[in-house]
């Protein structure tokens, strides 16, 4: 029994010098509750007391910005909600006003009516005489079935160009054929021109009653278009030809002239750059021009070859009888080297087939060298596409616009 007790003694000995001693007791919370609220009340306090370079305005001041801008706010919000809540309001007023003077513009337009209606027959006749007057004369022999024309002198024409003068010319045609124009040198810078120039127009007696001679008296511009100044319209069925006529006319105020519209070609073209081939093919044409007296056209192509204004080759289609819509599909090759394909050009011309007379052109196109609009473009296609044909429509036009323009020196 002892034995056992001094054991135990002896275990408990043991374990009591084993256990480390106690620590250090763990802080109060009531210690770090005290020690935060002393952190916090030190910020506000130095934050309170800082300088003026690290807050460059008081608090005070920034809530009244905010007060501000809110009130702007709210303003501009109440305005918007005002306008568009009296939206529709405004234009009854504004129509209101409108109908008013309207009315007023009415009254007045009746009350003053007769009193302007003299001031405008006065303002017609001034302008009617600003235009200027034509002296001309017409004969015609019946030997020749010729209608001859004299433009011989104009005076106090309109001043169209900047300096109170004009450069006047007179182009002289027959309504409604237009077959053919004739036009006068170009007097520069004068207002009382004189010409004396005569025009032939072979035409049978008997075809003249539905026609209309034309006197057109133009302002020639060199950078521009040509301006109308005035014409004069003699319906061929009101005139005696049995005696010459001689006389002065006023000029009219004239129109422009309008565009004729010839009619549209469809040409193909194909060229081979190793073979030195070029190939046209005209494949048909519409809304021809009729130029014979039933209304139609006996039309056949003329297609010519030029290098640098000389002629190389020319070949024709066949003849299509009273149509305006031939349909020809015929081709004609040309042996072109390379090395002078970029300075060609084609003329290709629709003309009217005469048995009796000479064929009469209904209209003309250019392509290739120096051409311009479709006639470069269509050329441009073919060269970038070569050994394939391209086709394209091109519009007719007359034939001595084309041929003034060939005259011209080419860049």
């Amino acid at each position: 029994m002892r034995l056992a007790s001094v054991q135990a003694r002896a275990r408990r000995a043991a374990e009591e010098r084993e256990e480390p001693p106690p620590g250090p007791a763990p802080p109060s919370t009531h210690h770090s509750d005290h020690q935060f609220k002393n952190m916090k009340s030190k910020f506000f306090n130095e934050l309170t007391h800082m300088p003026n370079h690290k807050i460059k305005m008081p608090m005070w001041a920034i809530g009244a910005i905010v007060v501000v801008v809110l009130a702007l706010v709210a303003c501009l919000g109440f305005c918007i909600w005002k306008k568009c809540i009296n939206k529709g309001k405004k234009p009854k007023k504004v129509r209101e006003r409108k109908g008013g003077r309207g009315r007023r513009k009415k009254e007045g337009a009746g009350e003053g009516e007769e009193g302007k209606e003299g001031e405008g027959k006065e303002g017609e006749e001034e302008e009617k005489e600003n235009f200027g007057k034509l002296e001309f004369t017409l004969d015609y022999n019946f030997t020749d079935n010729q209608l001859i024309v004299g433009i011989l002198q104009a005076e106090n024409l309109a001043a169209m160009d900047m300096g109170g003068t004009s450069d006047p010319y007179v182009k002289v045609y027959m309504l409604p054929d237009k077959k053919k124009k004739f036009e006068t040198k170009v007097q520069r810078k004068n207002l009382c021109p004189v010409f004396n120039e005569t025009f032939i127009f072979k035409i049978p007696y008997q075809e003249l009653g539905g026609q209309t001679l034309v006197l057109q008296v133009f302002d020639f511009d060199r950078f521009g278009k040509h301006d109308v100044i005035g014409q004069i319209s003699i319906p061929m069925n009101s005139v005696d030809l049995a005696q010459p006529l001689h006389e002065w006319r006023d000029l009219v105020g004239g129109e422009k002239e309008e565009v004729e519209k010839l009619g549209d070609i469809c040409i193909s073209l194909r060229y081979v750059p190793t073979a030195g081939k070029l190939t046209i093919n005209i494949m048909e044409a519409k809304h021809l021009k009729a130029m014979d007296c039933g209304g139609l056209s006996d039309p056949f192509v003329k297609v010519v070859l030029q290098h640098q204004g000389k002629r190389l080759k020319k070949k024709k289609t066949t003849v299509k009888q009273n149509t305006l819509n031939p349909y020809f599909n015929e081709s004609f090759s040309f042996e072109i080297p390379f090395g002078q394909i970029q300075k060609v050009q084609v003329l290709i011309t629709v003309y009217d087939y005469d048995k009796l007379g000479s064929n009469d052109a209904i209209g003309k196109v250019w392509i290739g060298f120096g051409a311009s609009g479709v006639g470069l473009r269509h050329w441009s296609d073919m060269l970038a596409n070569p050994r394939r044909p391209v086709a394209q429509w091109h519009a007719l036009c007359p034939e001595e616009e084309v041929d003034e323009a060939l005259k011209k020196p080419l860049r």
